[in-house]
């Protein structure tokens, strides 16, 4: 018998190989994954009743640092470099261990709320934050982080190092939805590439996976061709980060030849389109890369600079930047949505467990309400997605099975109370206001 049967979806998005948009379907589901696929009506212990929902795969993040939830507003008018200056003084002023659960516990909250189910997220204190999301239910992609120097959490190179070899137990000890074993070096102008090199080797030792940022502004191209004479992708190639999985953030000034590089080696982007205009650092080529053979997802970066965890909002901006680049024909509705489903998967690591609607994958789901006059009428669903549709739609969010968001509120945790405790901790920020 099913643990739950979700019955008569109006709409089905599945992002499967064919891209399949079904009508009047369930979808059944046991031990957290999906079983069934149909028009018939099962037998569940549970049922949910999706007349007049859309059913979709739960989004997915691919790049963010939930933790600076709490510096939402914090550097506005800012590019990078000041972004960078400005927030980097407010995380010194808080951002110990127990400040980095409380800000991840809030922007888990906000992804789960809004249809996200899954984040590739780059913070400090990572097993701090790696609570914090699971506590609330999300599939939270998390890993140590590496800089050359001390940085803000005080660790040494050394002490990183250890770090690294004890995360698997890490996340065995904290359990929670799967997720792939990850480090994450924070960029190739805050690493070495002798410590590169190094993270490169124990995650080949371990089988773990990579994320850092990559040609994010063209500042950033210029200062590590001037240290190098390379571009960051070929500092990736040559110290060994590309040899085992990687994924880059933003990707934003990544050339034909980077492109290239990056594709014969595997390597996926996580394009963050709205961080990327607020802070003016250009536009990515989402559709050069993806034509080159990269795997792109979508993603929101921070919410110190995107303001929010809205991937809605995301697949909305994405859209409006092809066509302001290329043109509005060049605008593929279908790949923007599989940008942030099962691309996005494939690129973190998790194509095979998530991402689609398919027998035997993992049930993250989402439920949309279309009884809304901005979603009436239907003329095409994959517009409604992507132009129409947003987090306030989102009524009911499953990840693995289990229903982590019902009737747009939390099943785990107390809002109330988590709004309480964030605006006690953001009085430490007043001096520095």
């Amino acid at each position: 018998m099913l643990d739950l049967l979700i019955k008569n979806a109006r709409y089905a998005v599945t992002s499967n190989n064919q891209n399949e948009i079904l009508e009047g379907v369930s979808i059944g589901i046991r031990d957290g994954k999906i079983e069934y696929l149909g028009t018939e009506s099962p037998q569940a212990k549970n049922t949910y009743d999706a007349t007049d929902k859309l059913i979709a795969p739960g989004l997915i993040n691919s790049h963010t640092h939930l933790g600076m939830s709490l510096l939402r507003g914090w550097a506005e008018g800012v590019n990078l470099q000041g972004f960078l200056e400005r927030v980097w003084a407010a995380e010194g002023a808080i951002m110990d261990e127990t400040t980095c659960e409380l800000g991840t516990e809030l922007g888990a909250l906000e992804a789960l709320l809004s249809g996200t189910t899954t984040t590739m997220d780059m913070y400090l204190n990572p097993a701090a934050t790696h609570r914090g999301a699971v506590r609330v239910g999300l599939r939270h992609i998390a890993g140590p982080i590496f800089f050359d120097f001390p940085g803000l959490d005080g660790l040494q190179w050394d002490q990183r190092i250890e770090r690294a070899y004890q995360w698997p137990a890490v996340l065995a000890e904290i359990g929670g939805p799967y997720i792939p074993t990850y480090f994450m070096p924070h960029s190739t102008y805050t690493d070495s590439p002798e410590n590169l090199s190094q993270v490169a080797n124990i995650a080949k030792e371990l089988g773990a996976r990579i994320h850092l940022h990559v040609s994010e502004t063209q500042a950033e191209n210029d200062d590590v061709q001037s240290r190098y004479s390379k571009t960051p992708t070929e500092v990736c190639r040559d110290t060994g980060i590309l040899d085992v999985p990687t994924i880059f953030g933003h990707g934003v000034h990544l050339s034909d030849s980077d492109m290239k590089i990056a594709a014969g080696s595997g390597a996926s982007v996580g394009h963050c389109p709205g961080s990327n205009l607020k802070l003016g650092s250009g536009l990515a080529r989402f559709n050069d890369m993806r034509k080159a053979g990269i795997t792109v997802g979508l993603g929101t970066d921070s919410c110190s600079s995107s303001n929010d965890l809205d991937m809605f909002s995301v697949m909305r901006i994405a859209a409006h930047v092809v066509a302001l680049r290329e043109s509005p024909a060049a605008v593929d509705l279908t790949s923007i949505i599989r940008a942030t489903t099962i691309e996005a998967a494939k690129a973190v690591g998790l194509g095979d467990r998530i991402g689609s609607i398919e027998i035997g994958k993992e049930a993250d789901l989402i439920a949309l309400d279309l009884h809304a006059a901005h979603l009436t009428p239907v003329h095409n669903v994959n517009a409604l997605l992507v132009f129409a549709a947003g987090r306030g739609d989102v009524t009911d969010v499953w990840v693995a099975g289990d229903q982590v968001v019902a009737k747009r509120a939390s099943t785990k945790i107390d809002l109330s109370d988590l709004i309480k405790r964030v605006n006690v901790r953001i009085k430490a920020l007043e001096p520095l206001k």
